[in-house]
């Protein structure tokens, strides 16, 4: 991703869903982790000192693995049935460890990556699989092999020259591991930034190495 000569406001021509409405996402909600915190900490600290940015607040860091639809066109009787083909995708998945240092830089964000991305591409691929099954979509090669796994520290909500904040933050921060051991049904109402989220389950991942450990 290349470097942005200017930052931007990310919701002026971003239509929000209005109060009562919602999204469902499949997240990986890094904020239960404390190396992503302090990886997010890291790089907040510098982007608190400039105008123009709203910090995710560190209980709800994420890393967004799929959009899986509108409320409306995904009703409420299908996130049982969703975990369930889920949860059977990802049952032989290893919980991915990876590592968070690099950092990106778009109009409308800042964000860390989180690697190495293959092991995420495959969740990823398994989770858009058992999605489509249940709810009647398609499946998005291109965009599971161009997906740059990341967790957003910083939204855009001005512009601004972008110079000045690459500038004071660099290319990385202190390198932070952890294990990715589950992945979350998410519907997240109302605006982005109203943070008004409801979990509907957690899937666990790597249960097949826990069933092989407790048969030796």
């Amino acid at each position: 991703m290349s470097l942005p000569e200017r930052m931007r406001d990310r919701w002026a021509n971003r239509p929000e869903p209005p109060e009562g409405k919602g999204t469902v996402y499949w997240h990986a909600l890094m904020g239960r982790y404390p190396e992503a915190r302090l990886a997010a900490h890291a790089a907040q600290s510098v982007l608190g000192k400039f105008d123009g940015f709203h910090l995710t607040p560190p209980e709800w860091l994420h890393m967004t693995v799929l959009v899986a639809g509108s409320a409306e066109k995904i009703p409420r009787e299908q996130l049982a049935p969703l975990l369930d083909a889920a949860r059977t995708a990802l049952d032989d998945v290893a919980a991915p460890d990876v590592a968070l240092d690099r950092v990106l830089y778009h109009p409308e964000a800042v964000m860390l990556t989180v690697e190495p991305a293959a092991s995420l591409r495959t969740i990823r691929d398994r989770v858009d699989r058992a999605t489509a099954a249940v709810t009647g979509g398609t499946v998005d090669n291109e965009a599971t092999a161009a997906w740059v796994p990341h967790m957003t520290v910083g939204y855009s909500t001005i512009d601004q020259p972008a110079g000045p904040i690459i500038a004071a933050l660099g290319k990385s921060v202190p390198t932070h591991e952890l294990v990715v051991d589950a992945l979350m049904l998410v519907v997240q109402w109302g605006a982005e930034r109203s943070w008004n989220w409801e979990l509907i389950g957690a899937i666990p991942l790597g249960q097949a190495a826990l069933r092989d450990k407790t048969t030796v």
